[in-house]
């Protein structure tokens, strides 16, 4: 419960391309607030003068010292209003501010979202994939290896999975997507959203493969990725088939487990065979 005292955090969605996004609720909360904590006080800077906003920044990462959090805290304690935003979108979709958040809900501060624009959900509005249900993971690990991990646990996931990810791995990325996923499996690309030079590509990893790699334009800006869930067809790779791949894997080889698998589970043995390749790397 709160008391009268206090302030409140407004977490506070940006632009992430044309400023002609910026809804008029946040310009006003950001008018209206005491401070605004931001990721970066440059860039945010050139936002608030546009709107004319002047109001004291200061940083904030997830990753700041406590120092700084409870500082917050003490704040909004009381009676300071205060605004958190990132670079760009919704804070804390795969941006800092959970942890400031979360101390705040503890201290039984009042904490209001003000939404505005999101690089996922807007991929995913335009994608042409299901989005009944989704899953969005953020930023897929830089290492070949543990990327790779991530991916092949990805593909027993029925839902529509959405990714952000950095224009110097994204090639990189569809690479090892093909070779989990294979090269039929559809995809999505979102580039620099909203932006002067937005793209959108649609087609199978194949086809994303081939399409950054004749234009390194595609390896430029924000983008986010996102992949169709797995196929709902009996020949689909289900959860109990990969933990018994898992197991034969141990003791036979990729053909072989891939063969009995397919058998066991009445799936497809190829699919399983490239699964099976993917995880003995």
């Amino acid at each position: 419960m709160n008391s009268n005292q206090s302030g409140t955090l407004y977490i506070v969605a940006t632009p992430i391309g044309n400023l002609g996004d910026m809804v008029p609720r946040a310009v006003e909360i950001l008018q209206s607030v005491t401070a605004i904590a931001c990721e970066d006080k440059r860039h945010s800077k050139k936002l608030l003068d546009h709107f004319a906003i002047d109001k004291p920044l200061f940083p904030y990462h997830d990753h700041s010292d406590k120092k700084i959090s409870d500082s917050i805290i003490a704040r909004l304690q009381s009676g300071d209003d205060i605004a958190l935003i990132s670079d760009a979108g919704t804070p804390l979709i795969s941006d800092p501010g959970y942890r400031l958040v979360l101390a705040a809900r503890v201290a039984g501060i009042r904490v209001i979202p003000v939404p505005g624009a999101c690089a996922a959900i807007a991929a995913l509005s335009v994608a042409g994939l299901p989005t009944d249900r989704f899953r969005f993971v953020g930023f897929l690990p830089a290492k070949t290896t543990q990327r790779k991990k991530v991916l092949q646990e990805l593909m027993a996931v029925a839902e529509t999975t959405v990714f952000y990810e950095a224009p110097h791995r994204i090639l990189e990325t569809l690479h090892d997507a093909v070779a989990i996923f294979g090269p039929q499996h559809s995809g999505f690309i979102a580039r620099e959203v909203s932006k002067t030079f937005e793209t959108y590509l649609h087609g199978t990893l194949s086809e994303l493969v081939t399409a950054v790699e004749n234009d390194s334009n595609q390896q430029r800006g924000e983008i986010v990725l996102v992949l169709a869930g797995r196929e709902t067809s009996d020949n689909s790779v289900t959860v109990d088939g990969e933990k018994i791949l898992r197991l034969l894997l141990a003791e036979l080889p990729a053909a072989k487990a891939a063969a009995l698998t397919a058998k066991i589970t009445g799936g497809d043995k190829k699919q399983f065979y490239q699964l099976a390749l993917a995880l003995k790397d």
